[in-house]
């Protein structure tokens, strides 16, 4: 990695990245890959913060990469620098807290060793920050985009340390606040749900490794999924959906007292809930770009679509962007053609089209179904899960949705 400075002449880059976070940084490392069309790709990578605790995309959050995921990073050649960070999620358990729905997925019952890997933000930034250094990547860190100048063979970005780079395809990945949709004043739909989560990491006594939880209660989905452990005990990783006055109160409390309302509100299925660690409030909000590309640029990840936390899909289905745009590049290059041609924002565009609207809209039905206590909703969640235990062929669909795999990828498992 050749980390740049403002002293440094304006340059010329294939591809410039927005935002050196989990999407940017595997899509600039996918890219620096690309081997097959005999061109190597001039990559220049723009993140605001260097990777530490204070890193908004590499804090202390854990995050699951699905079976899909897992498999995507391999292919990209991520995985085994990943591999041992991962907590591996052989088991899902869905409830819905008071009432009589419930069920239970099992990874082996589908011939996969796991449904995927639960990571944990900081040191996979520590990982990925050190492929970084041993790559030819352009690193322009700290430092971000000031101005970006629309021109028709490429943009010009100016950065907030004086230095220019021209590119032939920019790519934004620089989250639901994307400084470059700004610049470009696009449209982004907003969808507020009501809610804030309220996440942290917690040690469990008689926890039960490989297992995830996914609880629905009156007040939001409250899920949980495996972490290492530490000190002998496990861990877990708390995603807590509330009202924002709610929120707000539960983040006020001492860690004794949000531990035993955690505990009331999931019950002990889990275990009994001991420690817990720093506590962080987010506002929920899903924000969709209904066209994530533009003139010689294209969106990814959060600044294309930021989801809610309920089914734990947000990366991965940005990953699955990071994964189909490389596809698209490497097309290009392979025809011959300008890497930031019109026909390669086209071809990216429609090849997450379906993806992308099949996933916002169910996660929207998950959020609205399960966050109401409307009588028939009620009665109807709870026989559609009760109706998954008792006829198991009917958990293909959602086990091969936790498992991040699109229809065409799924066949065979």
């Amino acid at each position: 990695m050749k980390r740049m400075s403002s002293e440094s002449t304006q340059s010329h880059y294939d591809v410039v990245i927005i935002g050196g976070a989990m999407a940017g940084a595997t899509l600039a490392l996918g890219l620096a890959k690309l081997g097959a069309s005999g061109r190597k790709l001039r990559i220049a990578l723009v993140e605001a913060f260097k990777v530490s605790k204070s890193h908004p995309g590499f804090d202390a959050r854990a995050i699951a990469l699905s079976h899909g995921s897992v498999h995507q990073l391999d292919t990209l050649g991520l995985w085994a620098a990943l591999r041992h960070l991962g907590t591996k999620i052989d088991t899902i358990h869905v409830s819905d807290r008071g009432h009589f729905g419930m069920t239970r997925m099992d990874a082996e019952a589908f011939k996969v060793p796991a449904f995927g890997q639960v990571v944990e933000l900081a040191a996979v930034g520590q990982v990925l920050d050190a492929m970084l250094e041993k790559s030819d990547i352009s690193y322009f860190c700290p430092d971000s985009l000031q101005q970006i100048d629309a021109g028709e063979h490429c943009h010009t970005l100016t950065l907030s340390s004086g230095a220019q780079l021209t590119a032939s395809l920019v790519v934004a990945a620089d989250g639901a606040q994307s400084k470059v949709r700004q610049q470009f004043k696009l449209q982004q739909t907003l969808t507020e749900f009501g809610q804030s989560a309220v996440i942290a990491n917690v040690a469990v006594t008689d926890g039960k490794p490989g297992m995830a939880w996914e609880r629905f209660t009156e007040s939001g989905p409250l899920a949980m999924l495996p972490m290492s452990r530490v000190d002998g005990l496990h861990r877990l990783s708390v995603v807590w959906a509330l009202e924002h006055e709610q929120a707000e109160r539960v983040m006020t409390l001492d860690d004794s007292d949000f531990l035993a309302e955690l505990q009331q509100a999931f019950g002990y299925r889990a275990g009994r809930f001991v420690q817990a660690g720093t506590r962080h409030c987010y506002p929920l909000t899903m924000s969709v770009m209904p066209r994530p590309g533009y003139h010689r640029c294209v969106f990814i990840g959060n600044a294309a679509q930021t989801l809610h936390p309920i089914a734990g899909q947000g990366f991965n289905l940005g990953l699955r962007d990071v994964v189909d745009l490389i596809a698209c590049i490497d097309k290009q290059l392979c025809s011959g053609e300008d890497v930031g041609a019109t026909t390669l924002v086209h071809d990216f565009l429609r090849s997450r089209a379906e993806d992308r609207q099949s996933t916002v809209t169910n996660i929207e039905f998950l959020v609205r179904g399960f966050s109401n206590n409307y009588l028939p909703l009620t009665a109807g969640r709870n026989m559609g899960l009760r109706l998954l235990s008792w006829i198991p062929p009917l958990k293909t669909p959602l086990a091969h949705q936790a498992m991040g795999w699109r229809s065409v990828e799924a066949r065979g498992i």
